[in-house]
């Protein structure tokens, strides 16, 4: 667990968090949405270490160093509560045992007793109505934090009682330092990860990291640098290839479309500085000096119809061949 000084970017809602321990003005309910991996846990995790520290000396930082703190960072506190459950939902009885029944027993050694519901897309109806009932009238010390992907999986009765705070992008630059300077990852692919992250610091982290996430961009790589050469039967191999990895097609198809996007803004401005693929700019200059821009353009738009039509679930092969002739067809316009 780390504390707000820690955490990169989402600095709305942090101010927000602070301004409410300053104030003392602390709701009893707060829902936190965003993507996956995008710091809801970490905002979660640093306004509950905020609350319980026994030594704030600026009355919304955490100390680090109190036994609260301690207990908070090595998720062992005893006023700090993770709900678990074992289905794949989250049950009416879950949120009973975890949440009701407990919550009327005061706090073992700290001003509140918090409760961080992970994953509350999950949460049946009858649950949501049974932690309806705590919201609406809690303990004073009671605290409970919902994080989420879907807003649109909680009941409006919900959603009218708690304070709602929406993580957002963080900026590139913010993630390709933090890659560089905490996790020594070399300036190009901090780059690309951060670029590919989309904003989202787990997910750069994630892929900067990842030797699956490396295999895949050389894939990818070597797909496109040779794609305007390669014979319909090699371009077969390459659809076989990422076959295997459907898990992962959304991951080639993003790094796809940034290569793309690469050869259209190099062609457009010139400047090598803009390009994401810095290292393979012999080859992006090389696609952008052959391609014209409407071509470019039926590429990029092939490849957005691909994602498209794998999500409706249209046939795997079908959908990425058609994407791969489309490439094919604009190859040397």
């Amino acid at each position: 667990m780390i504390d707000f000084k820690h955490i990169v970017g989402h600095e709305q809602i942090i101010q927000h968090l602070k301004d409410a321990i300053k104030s003392g003005k602390v709701s009893h309910a707060y829902i936190f949405v965003g993507e996956d991996n995008a710091g809801k846990n970490l905002l979660a995790n640093a306004f509950a270490m905020n609350l319980q520290c026994e030594d704030r000396e600026d009355k919304s930082d955490a100390c680090g160093k109190c036994k609260s703190c301690i207990q908070a960072a090595s998720n062992n506190h005893p006023d700090i509560i993770r709900i678990t459950h074992e289905k794949a939902s989250i049950g009416v009885d879950d949120v009973r045992i975890q949440v009701n029944n407990d919550i009327q027993i005061k706090p073992y050694s700290s001003p509140y007793k918090i409760y961080i519901i992970d994953e509350a897309e999950k949460l049946t109806e009858a649950a949501q109505n049974a932690l309806l009932k705590t919201i609406e009238e809690p303990p004073v010390y009671a605290v409970i934090l919902l994080l989420t992907n879907n807003l649109n999986a909680l009941l409006p009765t919900i959603l009218s009682r708690c304070v709602t705070l929406k993580c957002k992008a963080v900026d590139k630059e913010l993630i390709k330092k933090l890659l560089m300077e905490e996790y020594k990852i070399p300036d190009y692919q901090a780059e690309l990860s951060a670029v590919f992250a989309q904003g989202n610091v787990g997910k750069a982290v994630k892929y900067a990291s990842s030797d699956e996430f490396i295999e895949i961009k050389n894939d990818v790589l070597h797909l496109l640098k040779y794609i305007d050469d390669m014979e319909l039967y090699e371009i077969i191999d390459g659809l076989k290839r990422i076959s295997e990895n459907k898990g992962n097609i959304n991951d080639y198809l993003d790094l796809m479309i940034l290569w793309y996007r690469d050869v259209l803004m190099y062609k457009v401005t010139k400047n090598l500085n803009l390009l994401t693929y810095k290292e393979e700019y012999l080859d992006i200059t090389k696609q952008a000096n052959i391609k014209s821009y409407e071509g470019i353009e039926k590429i990029i738009t092939a490849i957005e119809k691909a994602k498209i039509r794998l999500n409706a679930n249209v046939n795997f092969d079908i959908a990425i061949e058609l994407m791969l002739f489309t490439i094919k067809e604009n190859g040397n316009d």
